[in-house]
């Protein structure tokens, strides 16, 4: 797979008896493949994994292959209880889905050895290729990456965790790897809200980062894709400064926003994509106008 451009993860829209609105996700994902999306990142974590059935996830990334036609990779989400994921790794299969993004397990920890097994067990239920994801309960060690690289059904790791010299050993061990005869390995900045620290992240080999932005305000999010990839340091700073740094403080105030008020966004842009499941919550009024505020500073600095 190869991925040229910003990842875009969309949120699942529910209407008002909570089921899931496949028009409207088939129109967010068109618009953000439209947009200039590298990637497309279905029933992931924008797009509230934690609250969807294994047979509501597979439905998701159908309708979002079919909107995508092939224009990009879809890369469809699955974790959790290993039976779940097995689950829902084969209907994302069935669905056309290009590659598994393998979350978390449920709740236990494991060790290394555990978590090879289950990322190992994953990729053997599906033809799919898996990216792992280094975050919570599933933090892999440099020398567990360097043995899942060697396994060919292993592209890509995102890191969600944040300890850049953890992903830099982990970078270093991959590429031995590929320096073996791997060339097809993907590294991402998979952190909430990316942008704030993928300046960091491409200085030690991690080119590619998701947008969670991109979803609700894909100009500012492609603004701020061209400034970074140009090198053009001014620009991209004045968006740091008068949108993401923002945006982080107000996400920062409540857990889960990170998800929450991408819908919310998105809502205030006219996209009727409805309420975050438990156990999310929406935001306030009183935080929603300053989301609102937000969202118009971005778009005046365009």
């Amino acid at each position: 797979m190869h991925f040229d451009g910003i990842l875009f993860f969309p949120v699942t829209p529910f209407d008002e008896s909570g089921r899931i609105d496949h028009d409207l996700l088939a129109q967010h994902v068109a618009s953000g493949v439209d947009a200039g999306a590298g990637g497309v990142f279905p029933a992931c974590g924008t797009g509230e994994f934690h609250a969807l059935s294994a047979a509501e996830a597979g439905a998701v990334v159908r309708t979002a292959v079919a909107a995508v036609a092939g224009r990009v990779p879809v890369v469809a989400g699955c974790g959790g209880p290993l039976g779940h994921a097995i689950e829902v790794a084969r209907a994302a299969d069935d669905a056309g889905a290009d590659a598994l993004l393998v979350l978390p397990p449920y709740l236990v920890g494991g060790p290394q050895a555990g978590l090879v097994a289950y990322v190992e067990a994953i990729a053997s239920a599906s033809a799919l290729p898996v990216v792992v994801y280094h975050r919570a309960n599933a933090q892999f060690a440099p020398d567990t990456m360097r043995r899942l690289a060697a396994n060919p059904k292993v592209v890509g790791f995102k890191d969600g965790v944040g300890d850049v010299g953890v992903a830099q050993l982990i970078v270093r061990a991959v590429r031995a790897v590929r320096e073996e005869g791997r060339t097809d390995f993907a590294f991402f900045n998979g952190l909430l809200t990316a942008e704030l620290t993928q300046a960091a992240y491409r200085g030690i080999g991690i080119p590619l980062y998701s947008s969670a932005a991109f979803a609700m305000i894909p100009e500012v999010a492609n603004a701020y894709y061209r400034a970074y990839s140009d090198g053009d340091e001014v620009r991209r700073l004045a968006l740091l400064d008068g949108f993401y740094a923002p945006l982080v403080a107000l996400r920062d105030e409540t857990p889960g926003f990170g998800v929450s008020l991408i819908k919310a966004g998105l809502r205030l842009s006219g996209l009727p994509v409805g309420s975050v499941r438990a156990p999310l919550v929406d935001p306030t009024p009183a935080q929603e106008v300053r989301l609102a505020e937000i969202l118009a500073a971005g778009r005046a600095l365009l």
